[in-house]
């Protein structure tokens, strides 16, 4: 299992990024949020089994259609488990 917290920066918001990045990861079975940033950038915490959430990471280099990802900032987590499911976080 893996735990990943990413930060994506470029036009991430006003393009559905936050709901495509929740429909995939329930797809992939992953547990997690992702929100919204003051700043412009999209944070996202994702926990799974760890060739899906290698997958949702190739996923937000690339965001839904509309955005235009410029930078993906990962860093590897200790797994939790904490999370129930997958969140749209405000």
């Amino acid at each position: 299992m893996k735990r990943v917290h990413i930060f994506v920066s470029g036009k991430v918001q006003g393009v559905c990024y936050r709901a495509e990045t929740r429909r995939y990861a329930k797809s992939f079975n992953l547990k997690g949020w992702v929100m919204n940033l003051g700043d412009g950038r999209v944070e996202c915490v994702f926990e799974g089994k760890e060739e899906n959430v290698n997958k949702i990471i190739e996923w937000c280099k690339i965001g839904p259609d509309f955005s235009s990802v410029q930078e993906v900032k990962i860093t590897e987590e200790l797994f939790t488990g904490n999370f129930t499911d997958f969140s749209v976080r405000y």
